[in-house]
């Protein structure tokens, strides 16, 4: 079975110029912040794979500085190779920053465990006021 045609002719392929990608990448990423990424995509007509694509020419620089109708070639094996190591920074910034708030997490919850603590080896006091150190099998401080 042949793909339906236009009466015009075949559909052209679309092409996009840097501006336009850049505009596309720049919206996608904002939309995934809120989970709707696949919702851009949808509306826009735009495959994932795309995205991959333009996402490397803009780590490798290649859509920086181009005027509208320049073609964007593929990036050199130097231009790939600094996209590679943009992409490991921005991943390690994002576990160390992950990193620092699990420490500032877990240094919030030790000094709220020391002072529970502290609290309860004074509060001890009403636990023999009460007679209940004198139960069967109680074990208080």
């Amino acid at each position: 079975m042949s793909a339906p045609s236009s009466p015009d002719g075949p559909a052209r392929r679309r092409s996009f110029t840097p501006g336009q990608k850049l505009k596309y990448l720049t919206e996608y990423e904002t939309a995934c912040e809120t989970g709707q990424g696949g919702a851009y995509l949808r509306r826009h007509g735009l495959y994932s794979s795309l995205i991959c694509e333009w996402r490397k020419q803009r780590d490798a620089g290649l859509l920086d500085g181009k005027d509208p109708g320049d073609p964007v070639g593929r990036p050199s094996r130097e231009q790939a190779e600094i996209a590679t190591l943009k992409a490991q920074l921005r991943r390690t910034e994002s576990e160390r920053d992950m990193a620092r708030t699990a420490l500032e997490i877990m240094g919030k919850a030790h000094a709220l465990l020391e002072q529970v603590s502290e609290s309860a080896d004074t509060d001890l006091s009403w636990v023999t006021c009460c007679g209940l150190d004198k139960l069967e099998g109680a074990d208080v401080g």
